[in-house]
């Protein structure tokens, strides 16, 4: 069995149990002792697992989101290239939906002006930067969660389903090759799910932080959107480029 593979059933094993003993892998993979011990060496480096005496555990966060300031002083200038760049995917008349992220929130500077185009979004902030640049905007109505500033709700999601979007734009929490797209909060992602759904064509907005990390709630897999990055590494970036369309923001 290849390394690769092997690393993918630990990954499984650990999604089911939380934590996973030397042993049962060598078991589960058929592998040596000296073979599965790299294997977790090599996944803890890349941030999927913590090694503790004669095994390994999950380290996800499973719940854990920042709020709205405090995203948006993490990693602000890859934020802003990877806004910038999915900005160029708006075209002349679009009706596109911007969810309420922070790197979505990078996107409004770069939207094209007086080319027709609609927003739609559940963003309370990006509502007010859409109405400075004068873009028209449609602000859905719902609950206002504080920590995010995003509308979510039934009410949400009712007006959601009456639209359809030529694009739509998401920030999100963790990308995964496995869980896909995640986030902490079961009401952002069922709003994220549902326009995804309305939209033509999706686009994930991820700075490097985000790859293989994972949330509480899974929003989609990972085929579901074109995932805009920022600059990283082949081997950082090669599990995701298998399963989707990756699209790299050289800086």
């Amino acid at each position: 069995m290849l390394a690769e593979e092997r690393q993918q059933i630990i990954l499984e094993m650990l999604k089911t149990n939380r934590i996973v003993k030397v042993q049962e892998i060598c078991n589960r993979t058929h592998g040596s002792e000296s073979s599965v011990r790299r294997d977790l060496q090599a996944l803890e480096e890349r941030g999927l697992l913590e090694r503790v005496h004669g095994g390994a555990k999950i380290n996800y966060a499973l719940q854990n989101e920042p709020d709205m300031f405090g995203k948006a002083s993490q990693h602000p200038n890859a934020k802003q290239a990877i806004g910038k760049q999915a900005a160029t995917h708006v075209n002349a008349e679009d009706v596109i939906f911007l969810d309420a992220g922070t790197s979505t929130l990078a996107m409004v500077d770069y939207l094209p002006i007086n080319q027709g185009i609609t927003v739609v979004t559940n963003g309370i902030l990006h509502a007010s930067a859409l109405a400075e640049c004068h873009i028209q905007t449609i602000l859905v109505g719902g609950k206002l969660k504080a920590t995010t500033k995003a509308i979510v709700g039934v009410d949400a999601i009712s007006q959601l389903s009456k639209l359809r979007f030529n694009k739509a734009f998401l920030g999100i929490n963790g990308v995964h090759p496995i869980d896909g797209y995640t986030t902490p909060d079961p009401d952002e992602a069922a709003i994220k799910e549902y326009a995804m759904a309305k939209a033509q064509h999706s686009f994930v907005l991820a700075d490097s932080s985000k790859l293989n990390e994972v949330s509480f709630v899974q929003v989609a897999p990972l085929n579901a959107a074109t995932l805009i990055v920022e600059h990283a590494s082949a081997k950082l970036l090669h599990p995701f480029m298998k399963e989707t369309t990756v699209e790299e923001v050289k800086r």
